[in-house]
């Protein structure tokens, strides 16, 4: 079925196949569409051959094109901009339409992994990409769905050539996956700034990510506290994302009083996500683990802010600075939301006659 329908549905998985690793303009009016029909929450899948998981156990018998995995940590810039690109296409299109509080998550799958879903998960339907294959089995609760066709956008010229990025190098120092990488964040009302930040964390992780969150009575000085969520609320919803992200790694969720949390005594650590306004935390970690005599860290850096028209044209950059993803916006939204509700009920009332 084509995209001529106007049916608003309340949940809906939209997927997509990506030709390579550079930024997928041509799915911006396919991601906005599936967004502007969608009420409560859209899961956004993403297939390409470069997120290919390694399995080394299983080298004698996988062919070259069966296992064509990528360095993750050589694509972590270009993984981040698809997420970034994808995210910001979503979320804009989300809050145009006054749905600050749609639920919005992109995943990313390879060609050689199983493609599941929680049996759990209701879905109304299935949005397509007119001529786009899904080179994986799909579960049995994605083909029962409606699918529905959304033509794409104009192709990119680079998107029919093969791309190199993150392909391993023979002299790099760089492994393609860290055991055990750490990130820290506040993680209120969890937003696509948060959910590129975890994603990228656990891109490069294979077996541990430590995630820190800051304790409530660190946040005092936040603005529009009276409505932060509590810690226990912080990190569930950070615990669901992650195993909904990635299951197969485990999450170590803990609370954090300081800049430091477990990076400041964990000696299993071997890499730290950062964002760009928390750079500054990563270099007094670094100080304090050399202090300490533990191994120094490998430093990735998320720089969702400062996108440039590499990953987002100038309009998508320019409503990326305004907005930044952020918590301070949400809670800002949710006051001056609540306060129009308040003077339109007293509005109400003023005008019932007494």
């Amino acid at each position: 079925m084509q995209s001529t329908s106007k049916e608003i549905v309340d949940d809906a998985i939209l997927l997509a196949t990506l030709p390579n690793l550079s930024t997928p303009l041509f799915l911006a009016p396919v991601i906005t569409w599936a967004t502007t029909h969608t009420k409560n929450r859209l899961i956004i899948v993403l297939f390409s051959r470069h997120f290919n998981v390694h399995y080394p156990e299983k080298k004698d018998y996988l062919t070259f094109s069966e296992n064509q995995a990528l360095s993750r940590t050589e694509s972590w810039d270009a993984v981040q901009r698809i997420l970034t690109f994808t995210y910001v296409q979503a979320t804009k299109a989300a809050q145009e339409m006054n749905k600050v509080f749609m639920d919005i998550d992109v995943l990313l799958r390879g060609l050689n992994q199983d493609f599941d879903l929680d049996s759990g998960l209701k879905l109304d339907i299935c949005f397509r990409v007119s001529g786009d294959s899904i080179a994986v089995p799909l579960p049995s609760s994605i083909g029962f769905l409606r699918q529905l066709y959304i033509p794409p956008g104009d192709t990119d010229p680079l998107s029919r050539v093969a791309t190199s990025v993150g392909t391993p190098s023979i002299t790099s120092q760089i492994p393609s996956v860290y055991p055990v990488t750490a990130l820290g964040g506040t993680f209120d009302h969890l937003h696509a700034g948060h959910k590129i930040l975890l994603s990228m964390g656990a891109y490069i992780t294979e077996r541990k990510l430590i995630v820190g969150i800051t304790e409530d009575a660190l946040l005092k000085n936040k603005a529009n506290r009276h409505i932060l969520e509590n810690l226990d609320v912080r990190t569930e919803k950070v615990r669901q994302f992650l195993h909904f992200f990635k299951p197969e790694i485990t999450p170590d969720i803990v609370p954090i009083h300081d800049v430091y949390g477990p990076t400041g005594w964990d000696p299993d650590i071997q890499a730290l996500v950062v964002s760009k306004e928390t750079l500054n935390g990563a270099e007094a970690i670094a100080a304090h683990r050399k202090a300490q005599n533990l191994p120094p860290l490998r430093t990735f850096l998320i720089d969702v802010i400062s996108a440039t028209n590499a990953s987002l044209d100038h309009e998508d950059a320019e409503w990326l600075k305004e907005h930044k993803l952020s918590s301070t916006f949400i809670r800002q939204w949710i006051v001056d939301n609540n306060k129009q509700e308040e003077e339109e009920g007293d509005d109400e009332k003023s005008s019932r006659p007494k």
